[in-house]
């Protein structure tokens, strides 16, 4: 669409295209979206809408009625709609956009379910437990999904994870990774990680292509170091820091990769932000 965009101003400014026929031209590029355009949309924003409508209903129904029902008629709700929700994917298969949406129906009900366990049986682990558990059980339904908005979700478990692991064990790693520093080394170099497989990957699966979930993972790799470079400077105390060298590395990367190898105006924006 930008392309498309950009190719249309420049016939226009090189006089290719007469002023009388500047909005047929306009018209025909598809720039603004038909009826049948706008009424796809909006089907499909309803059916995401409705999904997470559900999903909620189901976790708000079991925590208002928390104490007039037992724990087996927690379990069965909850258990019953994620069969349904699987049930609605093997039924929509042919139907990609359907059964994409009953999967994510699905995963966020496990997350429900397993909350749910948590709550009922008092286990006592630690947050950061649920969401890495959540995100092992989700693996193999994110893998047959190939959908990336599953994938950059499955990645914000792990987000959630790690951040949490290290907030809570981030002595026994030893000084380096005293403090919240700690959470923030661990999501710089899991982001990081994410980032360079799937630019990889995007070269061989189509599905990975969307470029929202690129800078995203640009996003997610770069707000942690810069916040570690900030607090490396503006901390009088500190001494050196491995901020220091990877930060302007990073920077140094992010330039050669989204400017030479693959041209990304986003990431180059929010680098030079930064």
């Amino acid at each position: 669409m930008a392309s498309t965009r950009r190719e249309l101003v420049a016939l226009i400014e090189q006089g290719a295209i007469p002023p009388g026929q500047v909005g047929r031209a306009v018209a025909l590029s598809g720039l603004h979206p038909s009826g049948r355009a706008w009424g796809l949309f909006v089907d499909r924003l309803l059916l995401w809408l409705g999904t997470l409508a559900l999903v909620c209903a189901m976790l708000f129904l079991v925590a208002y009625n928390w104490s007039e029902m037992g724990r087996w008629l927690r379990f069965g709700l909850v258990q019953a709609a994620l069969v349904a929700a699987i049930a609605v994917y093997c039924w929509g298969v042919r139907r990609v956009v359907v059964a994409r949406a009953a999967l994510t129906a699905a995963m966020l009900l496990l997350g429900v379910l397993l909350a749910l366990y948590g709550q009922v049986y008092q286990t006592g682990a630690d947050p950061w437990q649920l969401f890495g558990i959540w995100a092992v059980l989700m693996l193999p339904w994110v893998l047959v999904a190939r959908f990336a908005a599953l994938w950059v979700l499955w990645l914000g478990l792990l987000n959630l994870s790690v951040a949490l692991y290290f907030r809570t064990w981030s002595g026994a790693f030893g000084p380096l990774f005293i403090s919240d520093a700690a959470a923030l080394w661990g999501l710089f170099a899991l982001n990081t990680s994410a980032l360079v497989v799937w630019e990889l990957g995007a070269r061989r699966w189509q599905w990975l292509s969307a470029g929202w979930a690129t800078c995203l993972l640009a996003l997610g790799s770069g707000i942690p170091v810069t916040l570690l470079a900030l607090a490396w400077l503006f901390d009088e105390r500190s001494g050196f820091s491995a901020a220091a060298l990877v930060y302007p590395a990073w920077l140094a990367a992010l330039y050669a990769v989204y400017r030479y190898w693959r041209a990304d105006l986003f990431v180059l924006a929010g680098a030079a932000c930064r």
